[in-house]
């Protein structure tokens, strides 16, 4: 799927469920009337069976796309931090998260249909043969139905197509991106954007053209079938509508992935 060949139509997706027990993380509710997928954490770097199900039901009732979003087995790190698995040992986390979710999903009458991996579980993916390999192995042993969201040009991105599962390229709306296509460290100095209107207009610049911006200045062509919208940072909301209302002004339709049979 080519941004520069159908850019009628759009997905937006945000990290949702990504608290703890009493601990609430981001206004879930609000991000759910603004996307189209919902990407539910599964209990290991975030979230709880109990958090899980509210989620899944409120996209439900809202008619939001979900899917799982597995990351390290990290409560404390939140999932950024590397740790060092087997790849036997990450296909296991990660097929106990994807079936948590299914499990759950199911419970309330909203199954999953993508995977997105979180953090730095994600990040490696994109650059690390053995981890993306992992992942996707993972998924293909659960549902080979499920569509991996992941970055246009990495290892889970390939890995995937060569096994036949199915894939949306995804940018990030509020993150820089190194000139090699990699997101810029978010140790670093202006690695998260900030300013809403700023950053709706970069995004409809890049769906537009396919592309993405790099911190140089250069744009690289990428697929581009879907938005990450963050929902945990300062102005989430604010950013978020002003990514779907610049998108949509722009006659950008808001659509899941998932509803859309070339995938």
């Amino acid at each position: 799927m080519n941004a520069r060949k159908s850019s009628l139509s759009i997905d937006l997706n945000s990290d949702l469920g990504e608290g703890f027990g009493i601990y609430e993380i981001g206004s879930d509710s609000e991000i759910l009337k603004i996307v189209s997928s919902a990407n539910v954490a599964c209990g290991m770097h975030a979230g709880d069976p109990h958090i899980m199900s509210k989620t899944f039901a409120q996209a439900k009732e809202l008619g939001v796309n979900v899917g799982a979003h597995p990351g390290y087995p990290d409560l404390w790190g939140f999932g950024r931090r590397e740790m060092a698995f087997t790849p036997k040992e990450i296909e296991e986390f990660v097929a106990f998260q994807i079936g948590a979710s299914m499990g759950v999903s199911t419970y309330v009458g909203h199954p999953i249909t993508y995977v997105k991996p979180h953090g730095a579980l994600g990040n490696l993916s994109q650059v690390n043969e053995v981890v993306a390999g992992a992942i996707v192995r993972a998924m293909a042993a659960i549902n080979r139905d499920l569509i991996l969201l992941t970055f246009p040009d990495g290892c889970a991105m390939r890995i995937a197509k060569e096994m036949g599962i199915r894939t949306c390229a995804e940018i990030f709306a509020d993150r820089a991106y190194n000139p090699d296509g990699t997101l810029v460290s978010r140790k670093l100095p202006g690695a998260v954007l900030h300013d809403p209107e700023e950053v709706a207009s970069r995004v409809l610049r890049m769906v537009q053209a396919g592309a993405v911006e790099a911190i140089n200045g250069t744009h690289l062509p990428m697929e581009i079938g879907s938005v990450c919208v963050h929902g945990d940072s300062p102005g989430a909301i604010s950013m978020a509508k002003a990514i779907r209302e610049k998108l949509i002004s722009a006659g950008i339709e808001i659509k899941s992935f998932a509803q859309r049979p070339s995938l």
